[in-house]
């Protein structure tokens, strides 16, 4: 397994460890993978092409990082102002997600497996304020894949950086920002070390989904209970690392603020821009791409419904919540 994650952030590094780890406890060790880090097989970018040319059987990853071969990749990922983590797994175990994208794949090589959602993420860390819309302008900004192509738009600089990376990219003043995941993992990196504002939310990844792709070659050599254990260790692997962040987190975040960090809200004229870019991009795309308007009509559309849904369930519950429990002394 080549895994895209540095060994160091043991939340989603470690949802790859799991699977090897709980697919040989099932087999009593007669199901054996390994895993490896970025450059120790193939670089952090380079794990597709691998599991495609068979150098590699698998390997866990954000698909969205692929999305210069094809926009597609992104639609197994996340995408901004996509679903968020819950709505994602219940679109690919339940709303017909996992079968379109299983049909994309095969032009691949690859089977792909849920292995891992991030849950919504941070904005990142930035050297200056973002005060405004007009603060972006010329921006270096270190932001994972498809995101970076709408950000673009407002006139982001974009840098697609590996984990392992960013921290000297944004020391040497080589970016000017930089988002990875969220607290747990920025604090690992030392993000706040370099730059001080922290901006919320990260609406271009509203719930980072990690996939396990595997080749197809390889997947149809295991025996079938091989095959059921590996895709039931997917699993497990996929709602634990949710729960890791979302235990993990909250403490990380108290940390940072801690230690100097400064929390800001991204300006509602940022956020506005930048939707209006993401239709504009999706729009186009839909007009030009088949295989990202069949997969995309599908994704939309349950997108839309959980937001209605979330109105009257957890999005109401929540808002509630926050602001009750915002109101109540702090111990």
């Amino acid at each position: 397994m080549a895994s895209s994650w540095p060994k160091t952030l043991d939340t989603i590094f470690g949802g790859g460890d799991q699977v090897a780890k709980r697919v040989a406890a099932a087999t009593g060790g007669a199901f054996e993978i390994t895993v490896h880090g970025p450059g120790e097989l193939v670089p952090a970018f380079g794990v597709v092409d691998a599991v495609q040319q068979e150098a590699v059987e698998c390997a866990h990853t954000a698909s969205v990082f692929f999305f210069g071969k094809d926009p597609t990749f992104a639609l197994d990922g996340q995408i901004p102002f996509g679903m968020n983590s819950r709505q994602m797994t219940a679109w690919m175990k339940d709303g017909g997600g996992l079968p379109l994208l299983r049909e994309f794949y095969r032009g691949y090589n690859i089977v792909n497996f849920p292995c891992g959602n991030t849950g919504a993420q941070m904005g990142g860390f930035f050297r200056k304020e973002i005060k405004s819309l007009a603060d972006m302008k010329g921006l270096k900004f270190r932001v994972g894949g498809f995101g970076g192509m709408v950000l673009e738009r407002i006139g982001v600089v974009a840098q697609n950086i590996p984990g392992g990376e960013i921290y000297t990219a944004l020391e040497k003043g080589t970016i000017d920002a930089a988002e990875f995941v969220g607290p747990y993992d920025d604090e690992k990196l030392g993000l706040h070390k370099v730059a001080k504002f922290y901006h919320y939310p990260s609406y271009w990844e509203g719930g980072g989904q990690i996939t396990m792709q595997v080749g197809v070659k390889a997947w149809e050599a295991l025996p079938k209970e091989y095959q059921a254990i590996f895709e039931m260790a997917c699993a497990e692997a996929h709602t634990d690392m949710q729960a890791k962040y979302d235990s993990r987190n909250p403490a990380a975040l108290k940390r940072l603020v801690g230690a100097g960090v400064q929390l800001r809200p991204f300006p509602k004229d940022m956020a506005d821009a930048v939707f209006k870019a993401a239709s504009e991009v999706y729009a186009e795309l839909s007009a030009k791409n088949q295989k990202w308007n069949k997969i995309y009509t599908s994704y939309a559309k349950f997108r839309d419904d959980g937001i209605m849904w979330s109105r009257f369930s957890d999005g109401a519950y929540d808002s509630y919540m926050a602001a009750t429990l915002n109101k109540k002394p702090r111990p």
